[in-house]
């Protein structure tokens, strides 16, 4: 029987963490999942396997192996993972521009990458995993989480109150607003406001702004409500269903109505069936 525990932060680390997720004897009917963009930084700890397997994007034969703790990078793009390793497996999931102060890097630098934690926490990687696989109970592997994450924070908590609200109106109204309006409103170049952007969320504005508004549409389908899809392209904000389709696939690697055959329990995880 599956075992899954969240626990939600309590300030400072409230205003960057969405959550602590933990999952132990789960199992899934498929191989392999397709992960989509959500524009987020996640760091995902095996307990089981000290090794995780990410696959090529467009060849399931190939993949890369990281060892010990894994940084999930800000992506735009899709991934596949091996649905097989995760029987037991703990992880923070940050809000969009919530981990810039954890890990000693401009997030720009993760965009659409994998990297094991050992590149930029050493050591401490590794014995974070040993002391999360010894522990007993999930309130204390979620409170080991924490403090890490605490020791690590390289920034007082805090982000620029431009990025704050920039991050405010592009994540929940992302077919109300465009960058320009953004800039006008927070009173900073458009060049600065990129390059702050970029080093806190990870993701240009304008491409943030585009998974925004694809993740917005996938909620919609989610909900189960009968789909006219130029209704959907024009109630979020796309030109036209053309336009919504050209965004899936650029962020899904398929069309909307293949979304809607393929979709399966969680918004963006896909179940790869061979």
């Amino acid at each position: 029987m599956t075992i899954h525990h969240i626990y939600k932060p309590v300030p400072p680390l409230a205003d960057f963490i969405d959550m602590f997720w933990w999952y132990d004897d789960y199992s899934l009917p498929y191989g392999r999942e397709r992960l989509l963009p959500t524009g987020t930084v996640e760091l995902v700890i095996n307990l089981k396997d000290e090794t995780m397997r990410i696959y090529d994007r467009h060849d399931l034969t190939r993949y890369h192996r990281f060892r010990g703790p894994l940084i999930c990078g800000p992506h735009a793009r899709f991934f596949h993972i091996d649905a097989e390793q995760q029987s037991s497996i703990i992880g923070i999931h940050f809000k969009a521009g919530g981990a810039f102060p954890f890990f000693g890097v401009p997030i720009g630098e993760l965009q659409d990458t994998h990297l094991a934690l050992e590149t930029l926490w050493g050591d401490a990687a590794h014995e974070l995993r040993g002391r999360l696989c010894a522990a007993a109970t999930p309130e204390a592997k979620f409170h080991i989480l924490e403090q890490a994450l605490l020791r690590r924070s390289s920034h007082a908590l805090t982000r620029h109150p431009a990025i704050t609200y920039a991050l405010r109106v592009l994540r929940d109204h992302p077919q109300q607003h465009t960058i320009a309006s953004v800039v006008d409103d927070i009173g900073l170049s458009a060049r600065r406001f990129i390059q702050l952007f970029s080093a806190e969320v990870g993701l240009t504005p304008k491409l943030f702004h585009r998974v925004s508004r694809f993740q917005a549409a996938l909620r919609h389908i989610k909900t189960g409500q009968r789909i006219e899809w130029a209704d959907l392209a024009w109630q979020y904000g796309y030109w036209d269903q053309a336009h919504l389709i050209h965004d899936f696939q650029a962020f899904a690697g398929f069309s909307p109505t293949a979304y809607l055959r393929r979709q399966g329990e969680h918004l963006n995880h896909i179940p790869l069936v061979d």
